[in-house]
């Protein structure tokens, strides 16, 4: 690809992948206090379904309804299975493991996308982008200090959850160009409503009020979000390049954590956060220096 077109895709990639993850933050806080009253998974089935009547209308509006059978077969159908198997099995050891141990070993998903587009799509890896990512990671870790004891056989169940979620963006790759956006976002909405609405009949259901189904409303919309810019983030620019930008959650999740419950980080959190930003500039530092070298004339 001429280096323009994918510096172009790949700022594309960043900044989608940048806002996925801001949606994804602000649908989890919003989660967050509904979950006070409501029970897992009767919470994801309500807001999931609110979330698939958001996607349909949308579709709707971009004249993609009328295609609707492309979110039901191939790599539509089998990576929106994937995502509701990544959901799930995430959820279910959160209710088991402490919150640092589950988010950390989630954020180790750009470690195996990176690993997983070097071996399976042929990507070739700069050193930069490795260290980007450990550097990043190693980040994500002292932000969110796990503690050793909390880790158990959950842990191996969130570690499968982290590889389905990496496997679901490689398998965003394989669809086709001509597929829309939406149809995806539309497929991974329904399979995920399903998996969890199966799952609340035998969890059972609780009542629930006005605050809570307006909280639903609205994550709903992130959520949606979220959908759509994680499937576009990996359908342009380079998959090693944009999955480093990934941590950039826990960003928001910190500027969150402090306007809203006002949990102040620690030395060590500040460390963590000096060097996910840190590696993030480097990222981009590097890929400028890269293309201009490329883009320079020949003598």
């Amino acid at each position: 690809m001429n280096p323009a077109l994918l510096a172009a895709a790949n700022r594309r990639g960043i900044v989608c992948m940048v806002g996925a993850m801001g949606c994804f933050v602000t649908n989890d806080a919003l989660v967050k206090f509904a979950s006070q009253s409501m029970p897992s998974a009767q919470l994801i089935f309500i807001r999931g379904f609110m979330s698939v009547l958001l996607v349909l209308v949308l579709a709707h509006a971009l004249g993609a309804t009328t295609r609707l059978r492309e979110a039901t077969r191939g790599w539509v159908a089998g990576r929106a299975l994937v995502d509701a198997i990544a959901t799930m099995l995430y959820l279910g050891s959160l209710f088991h493991l402490p919150i640092g141990n589950a988010t950390a070993i989630n954020l180790a998903a750009p470690l195996f996308m990176t690993l997983f587009a070097a071996l399976f799509m042929a990507e070739r890896v700069r050193g930069a982008r490795w260290l980007a990512v450990c550097a990043g990671f190693l980040g994500v870790l002292l932000v969110i200090q796990p503690r050793a004891k909390g880790f158990n056989g959950w842990a191996l169940v969130c570690l499968l959850g982290t590889l389905f979620h990496a496997a679901r963006d490689l398998m965003t790759r394989r669809i086709g160009a001509g597929v829309p956006s939406i149809l995806i976002t539309l497929a991974t909405a329904v399979a995920v409503t399903v998996v969890s609405g199966v799952s609340s009949l035998l969890q059972g259901w609780k009542a629930f009020g006005p605050f809570e189904l307006g909280l639903l409303a609205l994550a709903s919309v992130f959520l949606t979000g979220g959908y759509y810019f994680i499937i576009s983030s990996m359908r342009h620019g380079e998959m090693t390049l944009v999955a480093p930008f990934r941590y950039s959650g826990l960003l928001f999740a910190l500027v969150l954590g402090y306007g809203v419950w006002g949990e102040v980080p620690n030395t060590l959190a500040w460390s963590g956060i000096a060097l996910l930003i840190g590696s993030g500039l480097f990222v981009l530092y590097n890929e400028r220096r890269h293309r201009r070298a490329a883009e320079a004339p020949v003598a």
